[in-house]
């Protein structure tokens, strides 16, 4: 049983209560707390530290590479597809409003992407006249081919720069989100797991059999872990595998890379490689919510490795690990009320560095 301190702080009635502190659930409450100033906000994490996507990704601060916009304008067409670049880049620019560059290890090297097939360049001038809206730029995507013997990368065909993306260190960008967070007067309830919901006249967020939270309104951040509360919702676990190489003498890799429409990732951490990846050898494996590695997939990691970034040369693998991000049926994140007094900001496909900055606006003025 708990005491009445207890129940007249930590656990007393909140305006919003948001489930999930990762990226979403973050830039949630600071967007509800700077235009609803008032409000007091709640955030309920199951875990000691945001985890999910958000401290197991590959620290990509994502644009999109050519082929893959390519690729959704196929699926999704352009409309939707421009709507979730436009996405990526305003929420990408936030970021750099934010915070400066070296609190958070930003470095905009711009991105590149390896392809081997010349036939999917035709296409590249129709992508830069429909990008020109959002970037800015006449070509946001252009062809480098100097750079494949400057990075190393000898056996690609062509390379593809964009400058509009860098990388980031994503447990310094959450440790500034979370100091906003603090600056805002957000609460917390780390390591607490919510049981089950109910909605009545408020929304009570159940936490075990006799200790609940209420709320006024309720907002799911919990990405690829929303089937729990949210079963109707098109949302498919992808777990990403990483790798990180020890330090590598001579290293000239630099910048942030894609490969076969960004299934494969990689980059340079100082002079070290981080690459990810390749769930695309086997879909139905990796559509798992579990935090493991797989000896087929790592093995086939460091084949990449070998052949494609380091051409045989030694290397040394000092860490591995994975996240697990949300996909589904399309790319586009799924930001809606589900109920009277329930929001959800879920399905972030891997791009959640990017879009999580955008999506708390939009939650922010739905509420």
């Amino acid at each position: 049983m708990n005491s009445i301190w207890e129940l007249d702080t930590f656990y007393r009635k909140r305006d919003i209560i948001i489930i999930g502190a990762g990226f979403s659930g973050l830039w949630t409450a600071i967007s509800i707390k700077e235009k609803y100033p008032e409000k007091s906000v709640l955030i309920i994490e199951r875990n000691a530290i945001p985890l999910g996507a958000s401290t197991r990704n590959a620290g990509f601060a994502c644009f999109g590479s050519f082929t893959e916009v390519i690729a959704d304008s196929q699926k999704m067409g352009w409309e939707k597809t421009l709507e979730l670049v436009t996405m990526r880049f305003e929420g990408l620019q936030k970021i750099q409003q934010y915070f400066k560059k070296n609190e958070i290890d930003f470095e905009l090297n711009g991105g590149y992407e390896i392809v081997n097939h010349e036939e999917l360049l035709a296409q590249m001038d129709a992508a830069n006249e429909k990008l020109k809206t959002i970037t800015g730029l006449n070509q946001t995507y252009t062809l480098k081919q100097n750079k494949i013997q400057e990075f190393g990368l000898g056996k690609s065909a062509f390379l593809i720069e964009n400058p509009c993306e860098g990388s980031l260190h994503s447990g310094k960008l959450l440790q500034k989100l979370l100091e906003k967070c603090h600056e805002l007067k957000i609460e917390f309830l780390f390591g607490t797991e919510v049981q089950h919901i109910e909605e009545a006249d408020n929304v009570e967020v159940h936490l075990s059999a006799d200790l609940s939270v209420k709320a006024d309104q309720l907002i799911y951040c919990t990405n690829a872990f929303t089937s729990k509360f949210l079963e109707n919702e098109n949302i498919i676990p992808a777990r990403g595998q990483i790798l990180l190489t020890e330090p590598i003498d001579g290293l000239k890799l630099k910048g942030t890379f894609h490969y076969d429409e960004g299934y494969y990732y990689f980059r340079n951490v100082g002079n070290r490689i981080l690459l990810g990846g390749g769930r695309n050898q086997d879909f139905k494996k990796e559509e798992t919510t579990a935090f493991e590695t797989t000896e087929f997939l790592q093995h086939h990691l460091e084949n990449f490795l070998k052949e494609v970034i380091l051409h045989d040369n030694d290397f040394t693998i000092a860490l591995r690990w994975s996240g697990i991000m949300a996909m589904g049926e399309e790319k586009s994140p799924i930001v809606k009320q589900v109920s009277e007094k329930q929001f959800c900001a879920v399905r972030l496909s891997g791009m959640g560095v990017a879009l999580a900055p955008k999506v708390g606006e939009i939650i922010a003025d739905m509420i």
